[in-house]
């Protein structure tokens, strides 16, 4: 307990630490996302992935809180993905790779002995979706941070039930590194996560959650997973159907995630990710007290119903806009000015000294018309 407690700080202030003197690089490096309205750092994630694993490693050497054999595979596979990540970053590797490599990742952790064959292979598709959903909260500033820290502490919950300390006590620490790192990512955010370090927290959180699951029912423990991950879950919905309808590439980035939405509604960027987060501890909190035994399995659907009503009323908001069609230009109108005249969306727009020219154009050719 005293552990934890000093795990728990001692990554708050190292990630809070380590956050901003890592932001100076990543300007000089040029690693920045440019998704958003000003170029924002991407080297958040490296240091809540050397923080997490540098004290959950410290636990483990000195033989305060051993990680175990499983838990020391867990946190090796996340700091992969988290490297995986970096190079994305950096490299802007296809998504496609990405997802593969989780996928990989997560086929050498999941404990097939206890899920059996089947439902370990379902277990290992289901990480590598979170991983790349939490990889997609990373679009608005501290959305990704606030609802890992949520469903951080959701997960360390459902460990403590099952006595799986080490698993805790790493969890606590990544919680309180993606804490101190929501002290530099929060709106106007001066360093974001990254690929990195979202595809880190995910992908961790994750495989945690199936390790507290594995071995029991097959049906609750599905139910508690989607709780845990409710949030993310519904983003990369809401996503991926409105992307399908408008007709846009799947994997093309665009506005029109949760928190987007939700500013489109006249939110406050602050106010969007203090909603998502109060979402998030809902699910959470169902995902808990099913996992605990508190709760019916039944309360599960209450959640996934809530999520359905989300996403069904977001997609009505219009994020895309429409791209209308040029106006046609009449051939003496475009060589009155010595060439063809641009069109942009929703109908051509001409330069005053350009239409004032064809206007004098048409003039005088009526007049010649006329006077002929």
């Amino acid at each position: 307990m005293l552990y934890g407690i000093v795990a728990a700080t001692s990554s708050f202030l190292l990630a809070a630490l380590l956050t901003g003197l890592l932001r100076a690089p990543a300007l000089r490096l040029a690693l920045v996302d440019r998704r958003r309205r000003r170029p924002v750092p991407l080297l958040g994630g490296a240091a809540v992935v050397l923080v997490t694993g540098l004290v959950g490693w410290a636990g483990n050497w000195t033989g305060v809180v051993p990680l175990g054999p499983a838990v020391g595979r867990l946190l090796v596979a996340a700091t992969a993905v988290g490297a995986l990540g970096l190079a994305a970053d950096v490299w802007r590797l296809r998504r496609r790779w990405v997802v593969a490599g989780t996928a990989l990742a997560a086929a050498c952790v999941v404990p097939y002995g206890v899920t059996g064959p089947v439902a370990g292979g379902l277990a290992v598709i289901w990480v590598a979706l979170v991983a790349a959903a939490f990889q997609g909260l990373d679009h608005a500033d501290g959305v990704a941070g606030t609802v890992g820290v949520v469903t951080a502490f959701g997960v360390v919950a459902c460990a403590a039930a099952e006595v799986m300390d080490s698993l805790a006590v790493l969890l606590s620490a990544l919680a309180a590194a993606l804490t101190g790192f929501l002290l530099h990512n929060w709106h106007p955010a001066r360093i974001a996560l990254g690929a990195c370090g979202s595809l880190f927290a995910g992908f961790l959180l994750a495989g945690a959650a199936v390790f507290t699951r594995a071995g029991h029912d097959a049906a609750t423990g599905a139910g508690v997973l989607f709780a845990l991950t409710s949030v993310a879950g519904a983003d990369a919905v809401l996503v991926l159907l409105s992307r399908r309808v408008a007709g846009r590439p799947l994997l093309r980035g665009g506005p029109d995630h949760l928190a987007h939405r939700l500013r489109r509604l006249g939110l406050t960027p602050q106010g969007a990710v203090v909603l998502l987060g109060a979402a998030s501890f809902c699910g959470v909190l169902v995902g808990v007290l099913v996992h605990a035994g508190w709760a019916g399995r039944v309360a599960v659907l209450w959640v996934a119903g809530g999520a359905v009503v989300v996403v069904a009323v977001l997609s009505r908001v219009r994020v895309y806009g429409e791209v209308g069609r040029p106006r046609a230009v009449s051939r003496e109108a475009s060589g009155a000015v010595g060439g063809p005249v641009t069109a942009s969306s929703g109908g051509a727009i001409f330069p005053v000294r350009q239409a004032r020219r064809i206007e004098k154009v048409q003039v005088s050719a009526s007049l010649r018309v006329r006077n002929g």
